[in-house]
């Protein structure tokens, strides 16, 4: 298999990218790594946002603990639910996820879960977690996402703009390779390449200016669980606009339509409403 990634357009070109590294004979995805780094990070930013507004911090660790277990779990149920053609012949090949095939809303909604009972077990507002450990969540999706980058996967379509990607056809799923890439493959020294717009990175910078907008939002919160609600409806209109552009889709089986851009429009307007009425709300209740 070849390893090189190119940006064209950029002028970058990386000759050799691994996928992973060898400890004492076994094999360590960058991919796990990558999240691994995404989840120390995000819980760094939750604490530091708990100590600024004088919360337990030990809360968060135990959060931790729970969150990021079981939203690994759930964001590979949610891959292998709306993938199942790729695992029904293979069962044992749904606890591999060295490879990738972690859907991120699925994370999100187990992690919103979790939550709640965390909350009602501690006695503490599930509102005011959610605030904290949200700045924690985008840092880790912002992060994570590089993963994708390594697995050499999440990419979209054909595109010859200015972040164009350039990936050997022997580096990726055959299955996410469309009509129109092939359209445009280039062969280069005997290497059949194909050039697609670089979704990972899109979502990555996409998560950046989310967390900058809550960070600058949070001082103007009128009530606990806005600053959540700002997450939902900033990084939902950024998977409306990106998942677009996949060719790894993950559809509603019998009907075809994307499962994360249903769910991210629901969840946009959802937020929306729940912003304008929770701001009215406390405003009212300051007269």
């Amino acid at each position: 298999m070849h390893r090189t990634i190119d940006f064209p357009n950029l002028g970058i070109h990386l000759k050799s990218v691994g996928d992973h590294i060898t400890v004492f004979g076994f094999d360590i995805a960058y991919y796990g790594i990558v999240i691994g780094i995404g989840i120390l990070a995000g819980l760094m930013m939750a604490v530091m946002e708990a100590k600024r507004t004088h919360q337990n911090v030990e809360d968060y660790y135990d959060l931790a603990i729970y969150g990021v277990i079981f939203s690994i779990i759930g964001a590979r149920a949610y891959y292998v639910i709306f993938s199942w053609d790729m695992y029904k012949d293979d069962i044992k090949s749904i606890i591999n996820i060295r490879e990738g095939g972690l859907a991120i809303y699925g994370g999100v909604i187990t992690a919103i879960v979790v939550v709640f009972i965390f909350a009602k077990i501690k006695g503490l507002s599930p509102f005011l977690l959610f605030d904290t450990g949200g700045f924690g969540l985008i840092t880790g999706q912002m992060i994570g996402r590089w993963g994708n980058f390594f697995n050499r996967e999440a990419f979209g379509e054909y595109t010859n703009g200015l972040f164009a990607m350039r990936l050997p056809v022997d580096a990726v799923r055959s299955s996410d390779i469309t009509t129109k890439m092939w359209n445009h493959a280039e062969t280069v020294k005997g290497v059949m390449y194909i050039q697609v717009h670089p979704t990972y990175l899109y979502e990555s910078l996409w998560c950046l200016m989310v967390l900058i907008i809550m960070l600058l939002y949070r001082k103007h919160k009128k009530f606990d669980g806005e600053v959540f609600l700002i997450y939902l409806l900033g990084y939902g209109l950024g998977r409306l606009w990106i998942e677009g552009l996949r060719t790894d889709q993950l559809l509603l089986p019998k009907v075809g339509l994307p499962v994360s851009q249903l769910l991210a429009g629901t969840i946009v307007v959802i937020s929306a409403i729940l912003i304008i009425a929770g701001r009215k709300k406390a405003a009212a209740s300051q007269k």
